[in-house]
């Protein structure tokens, strides 16, 4: 029978309960269990899908095709269970299950109500994403004190008690501030977070104390103390300089001992030496190398959350530091690209919209002219797609429909029929709803041989997609005979999945991809991902080429 730990925050938002939940699960796995994350967001929208990276960062797409919290993709990287559309839901998708249940008839004609109706449909969709697992830990977005989340927090109570003695336990995030005109800490929001916490009916097995040091042991007591949490329960957790040190932070104050205690789990001991080995090569790089990403969300750098941990990743794996330095597209636009020939790599990740497009073609085009190493990821490919084809192919106004629906020659367009991650043919058009309307989740198609995609894959690739417009078939075939490689298509509809310069020859370039999807999204600390492996070796290459020509 799985056993659940629901992870709740109080205070402010944006602690970090992810991380904490993700780095728990981590040791928890470690010893042995089987374990899964699920994250409950109190929002109204359906999904993240419509909703402005500013607003809420990163989209994050599992394998089945689900846009989700980014809080999944720390999960995957903190552990080696996938996720699934059923790890995330909202109150959006609660409410509109209920309301369909109603309209069926399936109350008998009772009142719809908050309690027990959404509460009770809250706790099937948590046992939903659970089964199959040894321990759930469900993440409740928001803070406690949120109208917003309190159905969520009143199904928790109501599944721990229905679960039964042992099956459940409450960890709590909460912020302990540092105010440095008293040269204290302060406790008090942790004291009141507890006890609104308590109000509702759920009181913590463990509380989490964020703050930017660790937290001497009087005031851990004076939190025991007004708080009824066991001194050794209240956990220290400061600042730390990556996210890996967190489970071994957790790990030795016993946060893992707490909780198996409360589930009565007596699992084998934790072995946390995969992580570190990951910090010790984190802090003992003997390269470096630094990256200029041209992005439209740059103000935001949580948009990019995955992509930058998967440079990171790759760093780990090449004994690199990735240094990332953030460039607006729109600057580059009116000001030239000429600031980017001081990166050993160009990046170009994805995006929508027409705001700042511009600059990010005469990224793809320095990059290329210059040979700088270049990915394009998505957009990025499209971008490079164009440039290509006004500059090498003689398609002068080449462009995409998504930023020019009048465009003479659309080598980028909106397709209306595709076949998605199960086979269902999927249609859409100009005026399909925004939300579900995309190509998502996990494709497999077969990589070109001989190619540079070859060597990094294999002889195919599996990889995960969040995009509307593709590379239009009608001009492909201008733009292969001008030079670019497309070295891999999907099966059944011959799109575009990944293109490439030559490395030899007419147009060679040293290492100049694009690709339709999004690879961020299944990279791991512990592997890496062999596309942005190959993509900082190159770096390195780049680098080195410019430090014997200085010298």
């Amino acid at each position: 029978m799985t056993k659940f730990v629901f992870v709740t925050g109080g205070v402010v938002s944006s602690l970090g309960k992810g991380i904490a939940a993700a780095s728990l699960a981590a040791i928890l796995e470690s010893r042995g269990l089987k374990v899964t994350l699920l994250k409950l967001d109190p929002y109204i929208n359906v999904d993240p899908g419509t909703m402005s990276p500013f607003q809420h960062g990163e989209v994050f797409v599992t394998e089945d095709g689900a846009e989700t919290d980014l809080d999944l993709g720390h999960y995957e990287r903190f552990i080696t269970a996938k996720m699934r559309k059923v790890n995330n839901f909202t109150t959006g998708q609660i409410y509109e299950s209920v309301i369909r249940k109603e309209r069926r008839g399936e109350y008998l004609g009772k009142t719809v109500q908050v309690i027990p109706h959404i509460t009770n449909e809250i706790q099937d969709y948590i046992y939903r994403g659970a089964e199959g697992f040894d321990v759930a830990l469900v993440e409740i977005g928001g803070t406690v004190g949120d109208i917003e989340s309190l159905p969520f927090l009143e199904a928790a109570r109501q599944l721990s008690l229905r679960a039964g003695r042992n099956a459940a336990a409450f960890v709590h995030l909460t912020l302990v501030p540092y105010l440095v005109s008293a040269g204290e800490l302060k406790t008090k929001p942790t004291q009141h977070s507890v006890q609104k916490l308590r109000e509702i009916g759920i009181s913590p097995d463990a509380l989490l104390c964020r703050a930017d040091r660790p937290i001497p042991d009087d005031e851990r007591a004076k939190i025991s103390l007004f708080s009824n949490v066991q001194e050794d329960a209240v956990i220290s957790v400061w600042d730390a300089d990556t996210i890996y040190k967190i489970p071994q932070m957790l790990f030795d104050q016993g946060l893992d001992r707490i909780v198996c205690e409360k589930l009565a789990l007596s699992p084998k001991p934790a072995d946390l030496s995969v992580w570190t080995k990951l910090v010790h090569a984190l802090e003992n790089p003997k390269h470096s190398v630094t990256i200029g990403m041209v992005g439209k969300y740059v103000d935001l750098t949580e948009s990019y959350k995955s992509l930058t941990e998967a440079l990171r990743h790759a760093g780990i794996h090449t004994e690199s530091r990735v240094n990332i330095e953030y460039l607006d597209s729109e600057e580059i636009e009116t000001n030239g690209p000429q600031c980017l020939a001081k990166y050993d790599a160009i990046l170009v990740p994805g995006g929508f919209g027409k705001r700042g497009v511009e600059g990010k073609i005469a990224a793809a085009r320095f990059a290329r002219e210059q040979s700088i190493p270049y990915f394009g990821i998505c957009l990025g490919m499209q971008v490079a797609l164009i440039e290509y084809a006004r500059n090498m192919a003689g398609l002068t106004k080449a462009n995409s429909t998504e930023f020019d629906p009048d465009t003479e020659q659309p080598v980028v367009a909106l397709i209306n029929e595709w076949q998605n991650h199960d086979g269902k043919v999927e249609r859409r058009d100009l005026n399909s709803d925004l939300g579900g309307t995309m190509r998502l989740g996990a494709q497999t198609c077969a990589v070109k041989p001989g190619t540079l995609a070859a060597e990094i894959y294999g002889t195919e690739v599996t990889e995960r997609h969040r995009h509307r417009y593709e590379a239009n078939n009608h001009y492909l075939g201008r733009v292969e005979d001008a030079g670019l490689i497309v070295s891999a298509r999907t099966p059944t509809e011959s799109l575009c999945e990944i293109m490439e310069l030559p490395r030899t020859g007419k147009n060679a370039h040293p290492w100049y991809v694009g690709v339709q999807y999004h690879p961020e999204f299944k990279s791991t600390p512990r592997d890496g991902h062999p596309l942005f492996i190959s993509f900082i070796k190159a770096a390195l290459a780049q680098n080195q080429a410019t430090s014997k020509k200085v010298g």
